[in-house]
């Protein structure tokens, strides 16, 4: 039996040991599934706080009751949660999920994948499956994550490690869809990473969606969060240029909504908020950059949500001045 098909056998036989690096809004749930699928698991994380919290039977995360938090880390022998990275060696599978923000100048700070990279990197092993699920520019997965893998071993990503990126869809506080519920794009940097990638994602999701490529999978989480900055953007500045005709947005919404295709309702607000849509747009932006091509819808996306929070406080201040 060749490596691939062992691993598969692990997993479908929850022999597969499962640790996740980084225990936020997408780690921590993520850690659960695998604990729910009776995985073992190990959850990671520098923030000692954080560990110590979970320990105690205590959530940091609004949704995440501390009632789940006791079931399923303090009450459950399989599942454990440590600062200590040297227990990467005892994992047969390693999530990564980590922040990927944007420096002052508005470029990709890859700085938690390089650190989290370094790392796990003594302790990755043989057979080892690596995944990335932070969100992040095409190509960083085999032009930042595999070399640091391989920094000074004998071990090649794709044939003696696995390694594959399948970007996460977290909503928090969205009751319809948690994480089991949402299907999981993945890709590998090799066929036998992407079958073991999908295999174990198989067992705590609905439905997974293979793609060619870790780029491929990398650009469609950007295409996904772009399209709504965009969308955004555009119902935004529709509601400038009603609210002067004197029309109603909201009505206009609401009438065009009836059109049974070819129409998605975007509402209109004081800009953007939560982790993705502010960010994840000017990742690509700055790669596309790298190959001399332009990005104005995005760009100008960007400016017209920026610009969202002094047209509503210019607003609520003639309000205000009105009563």
């Amino acid at each position: 039996m060749n490596r691939t098909a062992q691993f598969i056998k692990k997993i479908r036989e929850r022999d597969a040991v499962v640790g996740v690096v980084g225990l936020g809004y997408v780690g921590l749930p993520l850690l659960f599934e695998f604990a729910r699928a009776d995985f073992s698991v190990i959850g990671f994380d520098i923030d000692c706080a954080k560990v110590d919290a979970l320990r105690a039977g205590r959530s940091y995360i609004g949704h995440i009751s501390a009632q789940a938090v006791s079931s399923l880390i303090t009450s459950n022998r399989k599942a454990t949660v440590t600062s200590d990275f040297t227990k990467i060696g005892d994992c047969n599978a390693v999530i990564i999920c980590v922040p990927t923000p944007l420096t002052e100048h508005r470029e990709p700070d890859l700085s938690y994948i390089t650190g989290t990279a370094q790392q796990i990197s003594p302790y990755v092993v043989r057979g080892q499956l690596i995944v990335l699920e932070s969100t992040t520019y095409p190509g960083t997965t085999e032009e930042v994550l595999v070399p640091i893998l391989e920094q000074g071993k004998e071990l090649k990503c794709g044939t003696d490690i696995f390694v594959a990126y399948s970007p996460e869809r977290e909503d928090p506080n969205n009751p319809e869809f948690s994480t089991s519920k949402i299907p999981k794009v993945v890709g590998g940097i090799s066929s036998e990473s992407l079958e073991v990638a999908q295999a174990l994602y198989d067992s705590v999701v609905c439905n997974t969606v293979p793609v060619s490529s870790c780029r491929t999978a990398e650009a469609t989480k950007l295409m996904e969060n772009i399209f709504r900055s965009v969308n955004i953007a555009m119902v935004n500045e529709l509601k400038m240029i009603f609210d002067k005709m004197g029309i109603d947005i909201w009505e206009v919404i609401a009438a065009a909504s009836t059109k049974p295709f070819g129409f998605m309702p975007f509402y209109p607000g004081p800009g953007l908020g939560g982790h993705c849509i502010p960010i994840d747009p000017f990742y690509l932006t700055w790669k596309a950059k790298e190959n001399g091509t332009p990005t104005r819808f995005i760009e100008l996306a960007g400016e017209i949500n920026t610009e969202m929070p002094n047209y509503v406080v210019n607003k609520a201040m003639l309000a205000l001045n009105d009563q």
